[in-house]
């Protein structure tokens, strides 16, 4: 390999290619996730807060693998077990009750932060059950909520990390590459927005996201020990208007090309989207276009 790769937002060099060989030659028989874990401690690759990035070096692993730049040895286990099925389902006996009223008929609206919870496996259940893109397991960081009036769940909405590259929105905020690859841990990505279909309450959408853009960048500090500025969204245009997000003062700045979120080689044909986007401080330009070397 005679250039520097970037893959998972990670510069890969010819000696860390030589690494990675040098751990599969003396570890091959150990496995895979026994490199990686290995990979992660030399490299100090760890997460803002403190935890290394296991997972998401057994990914860069795995693409450098189908690159033919390496060769991993064969797992240790399949996967996935024969007859295996997603196991995300709502609780036995789960119901509900339709409700249909204003905003100012509920007497408390609660906002639950729930990554990391008993909880979070409610919240993967719904949103399985009743959005149309269903629930993936995303690797990388993540918040994830639950939203109850008057003790009742009526919405659930969940960020993670920003698309890798954006044209309208990189041209937005006017960084280059190297800006962007230092800095876009301070983007996070509304990736998951359901108001549950039993629940008819006008606004409450567009209310959810004002409440979520003063209280997301405290919980994204509290767990995971860095600040966030700015958020990013993108709303499938033939499905849906925005409208939510435009109450919301989010900002939109253009539309998606047709690719997936992080496909660099342009090999998916996807829906054209929608792009909206909402600072959460004043100076989240400045701050995004800061390179520390």
């Amino acid at each position: 390999m005679e250039r520097e790769l970037t893959i998972l937002k990670r510069k890969i060099n010819s000696s860390d290619i030589a690494l990675i060989n040098t751990l599969i030659e003396k570890h091959g028989k150990r496995g895979r996730t026994y490199i990686s874990k290995q990979l992660c401690r030399i490299w100090d690759w760890r997460t803002a807060s403190g935890v290394y990035r296991d997972i998401v070096c057994r990914d860069l692993l795995r693409r450098l693998e189908k690159r033919g730049i390496i060769q991993l040895p064969p797992p240790l286990t399949a996967a996935r077990k024969p007859g295996y099925t997603n196991k995300v389902k709502l609780p036995k006996g789960f119901k509900y009750t339709p409700i249909n009223q204003s905003l100012n008929q509920f007497s408390e609206i609660e906002f639950f932060m729930i990554r990391g919870t008993s909880q979070e496996g409610f919240y993967n259940s719904l949103i399985h059950s009743f959005h149309y893109l269903r629930y993936h397991q995303g690797s990388g960081e993540q918040l994830k909520y639950l939203v109850k009036a008057d003790g009742d769940v009526v919405a659930c909405i969940g960020f993670g990390g920003a698309a890798y590259k954006v044209g309208a929105r990189d041209g937005y905020i006017g960084w280059d590459q190297r800006q962007r690859e230092q800095n876009l841990s301070m983007v996070v990505n509304n990736t998951r927005f359901l108001i549950l279909p039993w629940v008819r309450v006008p606004n409450l959408a567009s209310f959810i996201l004002g409440h979520i853009s003063r209280k997301i960048a405290g919980d994204w500090r509290t767990y995971y020990r860095h600040e966030i500025v700015l958020m990013e969204t993108f709303v499938e245009r033939e499905r849906f208007r925005g409208s939510c997000y435009k109450a919301a003062n989010w900002k939109h700045i253009g539309h998606t090309k047709g690719r997936g979120r992080n496909d660099r080689y342009k090999r998916n044909s996807l829906p054209v989207k929608d792009i909206y986007i909402y600072p959460l401080v004043k100076d989240f330009r400045e701050r995004l276009l800061v390179c520390t070397d």
